[in-house]
């Protein structure tokens, strides 16, 4: 390991409280999720298991689910995400739709988001500030765009920030093995799923990948 690298603090005493934590679904729709979509990523049904059983848990200790949403208007003179990617999640469309095997309910909560990370010119932060949340689980597609540009945010506005491995995927093997290294090393704990339904139902300890 390259001394740079190296020079990091190895961390292990995040325990997730559920009346304090919130679970971020991030961009878990049809256009990157299911046949006919408009960008699918392959891997993506691969993650419904995981994420079901960690929405369960959740839901059941009491932490606060949100589903933050690409959503894309149109008629926009400037369209920044279409500048690089193709046209997705247009308003109102199926595409932009939550994925049925997710299946929200009434005590869930939906934020909009018009640019890759969920905090940018949204209300997420006013949201979770509210709700007094401190630690954040966020898992969705794609691992290397919208879910490690809202780790980022989550991070510089002051949560702590946990993403299960199984629970994300990229557009490439290379690009989650870099976004999850940076984000273990960097702006949170890399985890899975399993660790992270014990530390919310059971109080205990998050299981940090990236620094074992």
């Amino acid at each position: 390991m390259d001394q740079f690298s190296s020079q990091r603090k190895y961390q292990n005493d995040l325990v997730l409280d559920p009346l304090s934590t919130a679970v971020l679904v991030v961009d878990m729709v049809n256009d990157f999720c299911t046949a006919g979509g408009s960008m699918v990523l392959p891997s993506a049904e691969s993650l419904y298991p995981s994420q079901i059983k960690v929405l369960t848990a959740a839901r059941n200790s009491g932490a606060k689910v949100i589903y933050i949403n690409d959503n894309h208007r149109l008629g926009m003179k400037v369209e920044r995400e279409f500048v690089k990617r193709s046209p997705h999640c247009i308003e109102n469309s199926w595409g932009s739709e939550i994925v049925e095997q997710l299946a929200p309910t009434k005590s869930d909560l939906h934020v909009v988001k018009r640019r890759y990370s969920g905090f940018f010119q949204s209300d997420l932060d006013l949201t979770l500030r509210d709700l007094q949340i401190e630690s954040l689980v966020v898992m969705g597609v794609v691992t290397n765009i919208c879910v490690r540009s809202t780790v980022h945010d989550a991070f510089f506005l002051g949560y702590k920030v946990v993403v299960p491995h199984d629970c994300v995927a990229a557009s490439g093997p290379r690009e989650q093995d870099s976004s999850l290294y940076d984000i273990g090393t960097h702006f949170g704990w890399v985890s899975t799923s399993a660790s992270v339904i014990d530390s919310i139902s059971g109080g205990l300890q998050i299981l940090n990948l990236i620094d074992n």
